[in-house]
């Protein structure tokens, strides 16, 4: 299963109908006076769709991704418009005036925080000239959300071992992926000392999952994790850390899971459990050396959850407003 012109197509014209859609909305947002009685696009001029915060950075990474991919799908031109007339110097100054305030401190930490240099990075791979203006557009906004991870993160003492947006494993992981492309020395560092500090030493994961809203697998998330940051040295953790995988053992990280109702918002949560387990497991398989008795059973397993979920990215919103994110990110690794 791999990215095509049809399947970057639909995924783009998905993405295309949600990140401008303002309503629904859950907002991240601490009220401390009348005056904080604000709606979404008011608060949020480039980030006001696709039900939340987050989600809409994601849509517009998937965006980015597939038009840099893909120059000639058809939904290129409408990507292009859309992006110059939302990316703009006033609405992301607002943006950024809105971390200022005293009561967000803790916006978004760390999903979003992560998705946001996500898409900087991507915006950064592109070498058209409009590309290139996207990217000096939002490196503003960028450099708030990496200093706010250089501030939290010796402030962080224990990792966050869940599934959902508080996940510190995925959100070091995307994060690690911009830091290493802009050459962030400090932030690498940083990302990495805290990954050794807090996961260095696991062994023998029991793999208590999923739980009943999850999108990601905590300890998947953070095999994958470790596999950048350990390069040469994963093999060796990863065996003490799952050492029965080879007899597909602990079994609910082989299997997918079926949601039971894709119209709930959180249980549909659970498709983004499968993909996101697909992604995890073919960069552990790509981390482990030709002949390592898990590689095999790695792709197989990956195969099995990107199958299970991918005919579902669209089709209820609940689901479509960011499935394709992770679809992408799984079909890609």
């Amino acid at each position: 299963m791999k990215l095509d012109l049809a399947t970057a197509s639909r995924f783009a014209s998905t993405a295309l109908g949600h990140v401008g859609r303002e309503w629904p909305y859950k907002m991240d947002h601490v009220l401390t006076g009348p005056s904080d009685v604000i709606g979404p696009r008011e608060a949020h001029p480039v980030f006001y769709g696709s039900f939340d915060w987050h989600s809409c950075v994601h849509g517009w990474w998937t965006l980015a991704t597939l038009v840099r991919l893909f120059p000639d799908m058809p939904e290129v031109g409408q990507v292009h418009d859309r992006v110059e007339s939302t990316f703009t110097i006033g609405s992301i100054a607002a943006e950024r005036a809105y971390l200022d305030r005293p009561s967000s401190r803790g916006f978004e930490r760390p999903y979003g925080w992560a998705w946001l240099l996500m898409l900087q990075a991507e915006l950064n791979r592109h070498e058209t000239p409009q590309g290139r203006r996207w990217a000096q557009s939002l490196e503003p906004l960028t450099q708030a959300f990496v200093q706010r991870f250089k501030a939290f993160l010796p402030l962080a003492d224990y990792p966050m071992r869940v599934g959902t947006h508080f996940s510190t494993a995925f959100a070091l992981r995307l994060a690690l992926d911009y830091a290493e492309a802009t050459q962030d020395v400090d932030l690498m560092r940083l990302i990495r000392d805290k990954a050794r500090q807090w996961h260095l030493d696991d062994r023998d994961c029991q793999a208590w999952e999923p739980d009943q809203d999850a999108f990601l697998s905590p300890a998947l998330m953070e095999a994958e994790l470790m596999r950048r940051v350990l390069g040469d040295d994963f093999p060796a953790w990863f065996d003490r850390f799952l050492p029965r995988a080879a007899q597909g053992d602990p079994t609910v990280l082989f299997q997918p899971v079926v949601p039971s109702d894709r119209t709930d918002g959180k249980i549909a949560h659970l498709d983004g459990l499968n993909l996101s387990r697909a992604w995890c497991w073919r960069g552990i398989a790509a981390g482990l050396p030709d002949g390592h008795a898990v590689q095999a059973v790695a792709r197989a397993a990956a195969d099995r959850h990107l199958a299970a979920s991918l005919p579902h990215v669209t089709g209820d919103y609940m689901g479509e407003h960011w499935l394709a994110s992770f679809a992408l990110l799984a079909m890609r690794a």
